[in-house]
């Protein structure tokens, strides 16, 4: 029977440590758990992480990395910014959604730390909201967007939505689809919860709200 190749075994302790970081917690797993999940002796963890953290490290770099480059190319396909964003939503919750102990870490794991949160926020979250942006800036070059809005606050509107929805269900006891929530997901984020007339009413009655606090 043929050796794993390299990859394959670097594989297996990735998806080893998504599983024991899960059920143990990132600060109480230990390296030897990790080995022993994946098959393979202590030693050959170090032939390619330095230590626990860098297995984390390359863990979230990784699967978002991919996130992100596989969102590019399934929004060069779409005509709009609305089908664009839905599209991205479904990406998220699929991808967390096929993998209940990679949602642990991510939800759960990652807040454990300040420095984990800096170092993702300024790697693939950077890069999720560069390409969340470009979405917004095309939908409001081409009019499906309204111009007015803010695309930074927008990008970091709809990834809370989307990282709450992510943390509701795996905190639930109910077992359900995830990514079925993306289209509810957006279209709440797109259109709002007012009916349209209140929407267009609603609007001035808030900038009057937001601009009476800016002068306090």
């Amino acid at each position: 029977m043929a050796r794993p190749r390299t990859l394959d075994k670097r594989r297996r302790i990735l998806d080893a440590a998504v599983s024991v970081f899960a059920r143990k917690g990132y600060f109480a797993a230990r390296v030897t758990d990790i080995a022993k999940k994946a098959g393979v002796a202590d030693g050959t963890i170090y032939l390619y992480f330095r230590n626990k953290e860098d297995i984390l490290v390359r863990l979230f770099d990784e699967v978002m990395s991919e996130h992100v480059a596989r969102a590019r190319e399934a929004v060069r396909a779409l005509p709009s910014a609305p089908q664009r964003l839905l599209a991205i939503a479904e990406r998220h919750l699929a991808v967390l959604g096929d993998n209940r102990d990679l949602a642990a870490v991510f939800q759960v794991e990652l807040r454990q730390s300040t420095r984990f949160m800096e170092r993702f926020t300024a790697s693939w979250l950077r890069d999720y909201f560069e390409l969340l942006d470009e979405v917004f800036e095309g939908g409001q070059q081409d009019g499906t967007l309204r111009a007015d809005v803010n695309r930074k606050l927008a990008a970091k509107m709809l990834f809370g939505a989307l990282d709450e929805t992510v943390t509701s269900w795996l905190l639930s006891e109910r077992r359900y689809p995830l990514m079925d929530l993306a289209a509810p997901v957006v279209d709440l984020f797109l259109r709002g919860a007012a009916v349209p007339d209140e929407a267009s009413h609603a609007r001035p009655a808030l900038a009057a709200v937001a601009s009476g606090r800016r002068d306090r």
